[in-house]
């Protein structure tokens, strides 16, 4: 069974950056769609960027000029460089497709941002 394995996160003041990386057990993302999602406390997990099996990428305005999302097929890695981090930005990060069916979610990783 593919799986999805989240880490980088951690705890930063606010302005600070963190670089996250998800790796999955097989290529099963090299010609797919991948996205990096975000679930905070009482919140539905959203979607914050995503990027295309040609590298074409896409934010959600909370994030955009903030966060940028890249791959590395030969890595089976998607990346998440997060800079100029808000306290709104405190939540567990997690990667999977973008489009159903979705791979099982990882355990994603915390990203806490203190003000």
């Amino acid at each position: 069974q593919v799986q999805l394995v989240e880490s980088g996160g951690g705890l930063v003041q606010t302005g600070g950056s963190l670089r996250l990386s998800c790796v999955t057990s097989g290529n099963i993302f090299r010609l797919k769609r991948m996205g990096w999602y975000r679930q905070a406390p009482g919140n539905q997990r959203e979607l914050v960027a995503h990027i295309s099996s040609d590298g074409i990428t896409n934010y959600a305005d909370s994030v955009k000029g903030r966060f940028t999302i890249s791959r590395d097929d030969a890595k089976n890695t998607v990346y998440l460089q997060m800079n100029n981090l808000k306290p709104e930005d405190t939540a567990v990060y997690y990667c999977n497709l973008v489009v159903l069916p979705r791979l099982p979610w990882g355990q994603g990783t915390q990203v806490t941002v203190s003000s």
